[in-house]
C-alpha cells in the first residue's frame, strides 16, 4: 500500500497509524534525507529478520543502524563517550550514520556484531514516525540489483510496484535521492569516516 505524507502537517492519526504498523511488527518503506530505506521496530527480533531476508543480508556480517529521534536517550542502545556526544550532536539532524558500540538493550541480533549505527536523518516524516512510536526503528536502503533501473529506489511508485507486496507500507515522501549517508565509525579511539556519503562533517 502506497500512501502520501509530507514534509510538515502531517495528520497525527496518519502518523500513529504507522507507528501502529511497526509496534505490530510490520515492516515499511520511507524517505530519508539520502536514499528511500527500509525498516522496522528496532527491539522487535522478527521483523528485523524478514527485513535481513528481503536484502539477503546476514546481520552476523553486516553493520546494523537504527533512526533515533533525537539524541536524548541514545544512551539506551549504544555507549558513546562526551567527546562523540558533542560530534553527534554538531550534525545531526543530518545525512550522517555514527559507528557506535551498542548497548544489551538491543536485540540479540544486533549484539551479534557488537556494534550499531545511529541516525537521525533530517526527514520529518520518518522523525516523526519514530516519535510517535516511542522507540528506534531498525533502518538500511533499499537493495538495488545489478542492471535495474535507479528509479526503483528513487521514485515511490516505482518502490511500490517492485517491494509493495514484501512490505505492509510505502510512504511517498517524494522522489528519494541517489547518494548514502556519510559512515563514521566512533567505536575505537578518534571518530574515523569509513564511507563519504552526502553529509560534510563538521569537526
Amino acid at each position: 500500500m502506497l500512501q502520501k505524507f509530507y514534509s510538515k502537517n502531517n495528520d497525527p492519526y496518519a502518523i500513529q497509524h504507522v507507528a501502529d504498523i511497526l509496534n505490530e511488527g510490520g515492516i515499511i518503506i520511507y524517505p530519508t534525507d539520502t536514499m528511500y530505506a527500509i525498516g522496522c521496530h528496532a527491539l522487535k527480533e522478527r521483523p528485523i529478520e524478514r527485513i535481513c531476508k528481503l536484502k539477503n543480508i546476514d546481520p552476523r556480517k553486516h553493520n546494523l543502524s537504527i533512526i533515533c529521534y533525537d539524541l536524548s536517550n541514545i544512551s539506551e542502545y549504544a555507549r558513546v563517550d562526551n567527546t562523540t556526544f558533542k560530534l553527534m550532536k554538531r550534525n545531526l539532524p543530518g545525512p550522517f550514520t555514527f559507528i557506535l558500540n551498542a548497548d544489551s538493550r538491543l536485540p540479540k541480533i544486533f549484539r551479534n556484531r557488537k556494534e550499531v549505527g545511529i541516525r537521525v536523518p533530517d526527514n520529518n516524516i520518518i522523525r516523526e514516525i519514530c516519535k510517535a512510536l516511542d522507540a528506534p526503528i531498525l533502518t538500511t536502503t533499499l537493495p538495488l540489483r545489478p542492471g535495474e533501473d535507479i528509479e526503483y529506489i528513487t521514485d515511490p511508485e516505482l518502490i511500490d510496484e517492485k517491494f509493495g507486496e514484501e512490505v505492509d507500507l510505502v510512504i511517498d515522501g517524494g522522489p528519494g535521492g541517489i547518494e548514502p549517508s556519510t559512515v563514521i565509525n566512533c567505536c575505537e579511539g578518534d571518530p574515523e569516516i569509513v564511507r563519504q556519503g552526502k553529509g560534510i562533517l563538521q569537526e
